[in-house]
């Protein structure tokens, strides 16, 4: 235990407690954090010392509460986490105005480069990195230049911002996180009301590659300050949460082997070229019917929501933040073995999951005990009854969010 190591998240939500509860397994110290207001995911945990501050997304505010933290710690190992795509971008683009932390983030001048969709799409032509079939717009389309023979892929198709940053900054009723477009006219729709909204950056159009939750994957690299990589972890996704501004969150995944992922040499090549330090998070799709051929998705400049995975798999990620990021070494950690994590009941994960084979693994794995939950952690139900009646609602819900957008015939 290094009880002076003191962690300090900027967020809430359940990729703030997956880290705090990192912490507090690998440490046994609690964490600060910043956020606009509380969310049921840290709501009550005794992990987490929360502060409500309305306006810390905004960068005076954001600078002045850490550097006042900082001045009344001093003598203590800051470890800093942005625990949403605004929280990490703003902590990169300050890093030179807050040398008191561990930032274990991209510096500020690759966020262009990579965080937008368009342009990280650039990226994988250079590196020989494959992504779906795509078509890039930076206005408002008519339905007749959306049609497949301009498009160059048939519909269904996929439509997203390139900016997801940019673009949760102008919400609206039909917002969702990614849309799907039965033909042109459906695409001439969402194209507009995303514009209308106020977002002015690009927009991505992409194949729909078949097949359901269970042929995404998620990679999950570690590099150090030096840009080398030092630790990488591969989940196979069981099931993704499928409410409209959820959909594509991960609710529950299967580690494998990184030795036996294709794509794994190629991204770490990648990211070592680019000079990148810090977490980064794939999401990756197997297409229907081959078993190698994946196709990314994006890059998440951060570690990912459902990062717990990766801890309970037996690689800490506040480890990796507080010694291996400054350690000088050279070291590569794989993760190798089979972990089952879940943020829903395994029961739901049972039930939803399509890949019937992929099951029997969790199921396998779960009566092994080598599965985890991530807001199921004893350390913090212990004379906190509260935190243990959040925590069952919260599964509560989720059953009943699945009944509602992921129904099945059962």
């Amino acid at each position: 235990m290094n009880t002076n190591i003191t962690p300090v998240l900027l967020g809430a939500d359940l990729n703030c407690y997956n880290v705090a509860r990192a912490f507090h397994e690998q440490y046994g110290v609690h964490s600060y954090a910043f956020g606009r207001y509380p969310v049921s995911a840290t709501k009550y945990s005794k992990l987490i010392n929360f502060t409500q501050i309305t306006d810390i997304d905004s960068e005076p505010v954001m600078l002045k509460t850490l550097t006042d933290f900082a001045k009344s710690h001093k003598g203590e190992k800051l470890v800093l986490f942005g625990c949403t795509d605004d929280y990490a971008t703003l902590i990169a683009r300050c890093r030179s105005k807050l040398p008191e932390y561990i930032i274990p983030y991209p510096d500020a001048a690759l966020q262009p480069i990579i965080s937008k969709k368009a342009e990280f799409y650039e990226l994988c032509d250079k590196y020989d990195i494959p992504y779906p079939d795509t078509y890039i717009t930076d206005r408002e389309m008519k339905a007749s230049e959306l049609t497949e023979n301009n498009l160059g892929f048939k519909y269904p198709i996929i439509i997203k911002p390139s900016s997801s940053v940019a673009y949760w900054k102008h919400p609206f009723d039909s917002m969702k996180k990614v849309y799907t477009s039965a033909d042109p006219e459906e695409s001439e729709k969402i194209i507009k009301e995303i514009y209308a909204s106020g977002y002015d950056d690009k927009i991505v159009m992409q194949e729909f590659i078949e097949g359901g939750d269970s042929q995404m994957r998620v990679f999950t690299a570690f590099s150090d300050e030096k840009g080398r990589v030092r630790a990488m972890c591969l989940g196979h996704t069981m099931l993704e949460e499928h409410t409209p501004h959820g959909l594509g969150n991960h609710a529950a995944i299967v580690t494998e082997p990184v030795s036996g992922f294709p794509l794994a040499e190629k991204l770490k090549a990648m990211l070592e070229a680019l000079g990148y330090t810090g977490f980064s998070n794939f999401d990756i799709k197997l297409r229907p019917g081959t078993k190698n051929d994946f196709r990314v998705f994006e890059i998440n400049l951060r570690q990912g929501r459902s990062n717990y995975y990766v801890t309970a798999a037996g690689m800490n990620i506040a480890r990796l933040a507080a010694e291996v990021y400054t350690d000088g070494g050279d070291s590569l950690e794989k993760c190798e073995k089979k972990f089952f994590w879940h943020h829903v009941p395994r029961s739901v994960a049972y039930k939803y999951t399509e890949d019937k084979e992929l099951v029997e693994t969790a199921k396998k794995l779960a009566k092994e005990g080598k599965h985890a939950s991530s807001v199921w952690y004893k350390h913090d139900f212990r004379t906190n009854p509260m935190r243990f009646l959040c925590a069952a609602e919260q599964l509560r819900r989720q059953k009943k969010k699945f009944k509602i957008y992921y129904p099945v015939n059962k």
